[in-house]
């Protein structure tokens, strides 16, 4: 029986436990652009990485002020899950045991009706902010309504401290916790899938190697080359938004329900 953290262990028939590690490549088919890929947000834009770099953002008030202009245009709050999200989601209810690990802050594996529990939130969630000095939150709904109000850098009702979206910026540790849960799927799983992730950002760059060192079958599903192509069992290049389903699907049919093999 394989262990999960808290407690969790893999299907009591024995089915094989999938763990899935989502990057922005999974949310571009929602209208959400990604940022190191051919045409992403870094490339067309490299001063836009500051709008997400903690110092920038604690200590330039220009970049706060743009950054919050980013985030109330920002196609996140309009997306909604597309097939690759939805795909997750039925394979999960086919009796599969999933969990997903995401980079995304977008929210979307959630609002494709996976349980919260069963996503690790790696970078945190972007739909909610939090005050950098007494940790108090609120929603970014209501922060954007505070900027279109005519507030261009919204300090925290309580204290007036400094506002950030709830999300881990470049320059800002992952939260541990988080962290070893992300681990211990994948030292658990028996089927570990990298889909739309360049895996350049460590530490959720790791955790192929970590699952693949603990006997899991390694697929990578992604438009460019990553590092750990070499030690992938498989690597898929089409388009995400009808291969990845179809991997899934394809999976479901081994024995058991989940295919640990080629």
């Amino acid at each position: 029986m394989t262990r999960m953290s808290g407690g969790e262990s893999q299907d009591p028939g024995g089915r094989p436990l999938v763990a899935i590690l989502s990057g922005a490549g999974i949310s571009t088919d929602s209208g959400i652009p990604d940022y190191r890929g051919p045409s992403g947000l870094w490339r067309r834009d490299p001063e836009a990485e500051k709008l997400v770099t903690y110092d920038y953002y604690l200590n330039d008030a220009d970049v706060r002020r743009r950054s919050w202009l980013m985030r109330r245009d920002s196609p996140v709050f309009r997306a909604a899950p597309n097939a690759a999200h939805e795909a997750i989601v039925r394979l999960e209810r086919s009796g599969v045991p999933v969990r997903v690990i995401t980079q995304n802050v977008d929210g979307l594996h959630q609002a494709a009706g996976l349980s919260p529990r069963k996503v690790v939130e790696l970078h945190g969630n972007a739909r909610s902010v939090l005050c950098v000095v007494c940790g108090a939150r609120g929603t970014t709904e209501d922060a954007v309504a505070r900027v279109e109000a005519g507030e261009p850098d919204p300090a925290c009702e309580e204290g007036g401290g400094i506002l950030k979206t709830a999300t881990v910026m470049f320059g800002q540790a992952l939260d541990p916790e988080r962290l070893g849960e992300a681990v211990a799927i994948a030292r658990a799983c028996d089927v570990f899938i990298v889909v739309g992730s360049s895996l350049q950002v460590r530490p959720a760059a790791s955790l192929p190697g970590v699952a693949a060192d603990h006997g899991a079958r390694l697929i990578i599903v992604n438009a460019e080359p990553t590092p750990y192509d070499d030690l992938a069992d498989e690597v898929i290049r089409e388009p995400i938004g009808t291969s990845f389903p179809a991997l899934l699907e394809r999976l479901t049919t081994g024995p058991g329900g989940v295919s640990t093999s080629g």
